[in-house]
């Protein structure tokens, strides 16, 4: 009987993405791969596994595993590991001898090594900040409303390079937005994002040691991102003949574990089944965190009873007079019109992409093209809100500006008159309004860290593959949420990480945000010493209370009953819309 050949394989398994490569025992590769795992590595693995048995057939596997998640998966499943920085440094050890410094970017880290003969490597890696890697690119992305893959081509067209702080997502995304404020083009910011990550790699890796030619580059964004190259050889001022861009640069690190790989050999099945064993693996610390609802049952009892507290809603537009408001913030356009008693009769929610002139331009036209006859309706009054009041009250002459928090104040008083507590969490910011016998006491908001608001929970959702509707829904269900703490994005992304290693699964994990969001907001931002403080009133707005799980962990974590409308993102808009209705009646009186 013939025996089954032997290959090597190299697994990484990283934060977002899990790459494989396959050699023979020539040391010739017969197959990569490299696929972003949405929190289900295992899935991946089976299905990549299955292909090698299929073109293969009968064979034997020696494996050696890498990556920040790969480390877990290797010691449950018992195989050998080996740390990515090491792995990477096989690789140019034996195939790229003539390499001086290796660059390696990857989803949530950076590395740098460099090579001197007769001296051990010196190796370099981020530490507890993301920025100068690939997730800080796929939320400058997700900012300019474009894919990943999208800004190397806008890149390309670019003809201005702006400064943009690459340290934090944070204090980048305000750059960002003011530069599309301003008109920038997304060429020019996609460009200047490029400048800035490679600026951020080399002074938090090099930190003084000159950069030597040849330049190893690896890693998904040298890969996928051809002007990301331009740019860090543009800082370090070198040219293309001295970079080495290997094939496959996103795989290396699982290249160099196939390189290394001996020992004990699997079959196929056999290391399938240790992938599967490993969805059997308990986390490994109770977190303590209650599930959000106990079933499907107990959620419908909640929905059925927060069904008193919706918008009133009108049933068109008919002759007469109206009031509109809008809130412009930093991300998106929120347009409501409201009868003389107070009813909705049109809302519009659109993304403004840094363009808030045009986007609140283009709901009017929605508006009036929504008017059976135009000439019949009166916008008695207007208002606005928001990031953008100053520059839509101006441009488009609009009657009056009120503050984001007396609006919110409005809408919330509209819906429960004895509010003792208003909470409104947008996209990157959040207020707090404590409410003493109907006149505003106090109010906190967050400055420069967005970990408790609505862009918090959308990043990670999209890193694991999910929207952030299906994010929140599978969170509602999740019988062991993961305690993910109170920390800001960067630091979030190793507590995501360790979740993931100890075996939780996407739902707890998604589970665990929807606590962190109001954990951040209650004890870093509101730094509150006793629930007693928000009274029995409390009611939410923005659109990250969308998310059911979002408002039942605030009452998980309150104890208390938690009111809502069925549009809170609009809260904005109609408490400006409110406003304008109630300055004209008091114009009217005093005329």
């Amino acid at each position: 009987m013939k025996t089954p050949e032997t290959y090597r394989i190299g697994i990484d398994i990283g934060s977002t993405t899990l790459k494989v490569c396959l050699l023979n025992g020539s040391d010739e590769c017969l197959m990569t791969d490299y696929q972003r795992h949405n929190a289900n590595p295992r899935a991946v693995a089976a299905e990549v596994l299955e292909r090698i048995a299929a073109q293969l057939g009968d064979c034997r596997l020696q494996v050696m595993m890498t990556g920040s998640v790969g480390m877990g998966y290797a010691e449950r499943m018992g195989v050998d590991f080996e740390q990515e920085v090491i792995a990477a440094s096989e690789v140019v050890n034996r195939l790229y001898p003539g390499v001086q410094t290796l660059i390696d970017m990857g989803g949530e880290d950076s590395k740098m090594i460099f090579f001197e003969e007769g001296r051990v490597p010196d190796m370099r890696m981020n530490g507890n900040c993301a920025g100068g890697t690939g997730s800080f690119i796929d939320q400058t992305a997700t900012l300019l409303g474009v894919e990943t893959a999208e800004l190397d081509a806008l890149a390309a067209k670019a003809d201005t390079i702006y400064p943009i702080a690459s340290r934090c997502g944070v204090f980048s995304k305000t750059d960002i937005q003011n530069l599309l404020a301003r008109g920038v083009g997304k060429s020019d910011i996609a460009a200047s994002m490029f400048r800035a990550v490679a600026m951020q790699v080399v002074s938090a890796l090099a930190r003084g040691v000159e950069v030597r030619p040849r330049v190893f580059l690896c890693g998904g964004p040298f890969a996928y991102l051809p002007q990301l190259r331009v740019h860090l050889q543009e800082v370090l001022g070198l040219n293309d003949n001295d970079c080495v861009l290997p094939a496959n640069p996103q795989c290396v690190p699982a290249l160099g574990c196939a390189l290394k790989a001996s020992g004990r050999e699997y079959t196929v099945d056999e290391l399938k089944s240790l992938f599967e064993k490993t969805g059997q693996f308990e986390v490994a610390a109770a977190s303590g965190l209650e599930p959000l609802f106990a079933s499907q049952e107990e959620y419908e009892q909640w929905r059925a009873r927060k069904r008193g507290y919706e918008m009133p809603r009108g049933e068109g537009i008919a002759a007469g007079d109206y009031y509109l408001g809008v809130d412009s913030g930093s991300t998106t356009t929120k347009v409501v019109l409201i009868d003389s008693q107070g009813r909705i009769v049109y809302s519009d929610y659109s993304f403004n992409s840094g363009d808030s002139f045009k986007t609140f331009s283009e709901s009017i036209e929605r508006l009036k093209a929504s008017v059976p006859e135009p000439a019949k309706v009166n916008i008695a009054a207007s208002a606005a809100t928001g990031y953008g009041e100053s520059l839509l009250k101006t441009a488009f002459s609009l009657d009056y500006g009120i503050v984001e928090t007396m609006a919110h104040f409005m809408t919330a008083r509209s819906i429960d008159p004895e509010v003792s507590f208003v909470l409104d969490i947008g996209g990157q910011d959040m207020k707090a309004i404590f409410v003493d016998n109907g006149s505003i006491r106090r109010i906190e908001i967050n400055e420069a860290c967005s970990s408790g608001c609505g862009s918090f929970i959308m990043t990670f959702a999209n890193q694991l593959g999910y929207s952030i509707s299906d994010f929140a829904a599978m969170a509602c269900f999740a019988t062991k949420p993961y305690d993910l703490g109170t920390r800001c994005t960067v630091f979030m992304n190793s507590k995501v990480k360790q979740a993931m290693r100890e075996g939780a699964g996407v739902d707890d994990i998604a589970a665990g945000f929807s606590y962190s969001v109001i954990k951040n907001c209650l004890f870093k931002v509101m730094k509150l010493h006793s629930t007693s403080e928000l009274g029995s009133h409390i009611v939410v707005q923005g659109g990250t209370f969308k998310n059911h799980s979002v408002v039942r962990a605030l009452e998980k974590q309150t104890g208390l009953e938690v009111r809502f409308c069925d549009a809170p993102e609009m809260a904005g808009a109609y408490g400006a819309a409110l406003y304008a209705k109630s300055r004209k009646r008091e114009k009217k009186k005093n005329q």
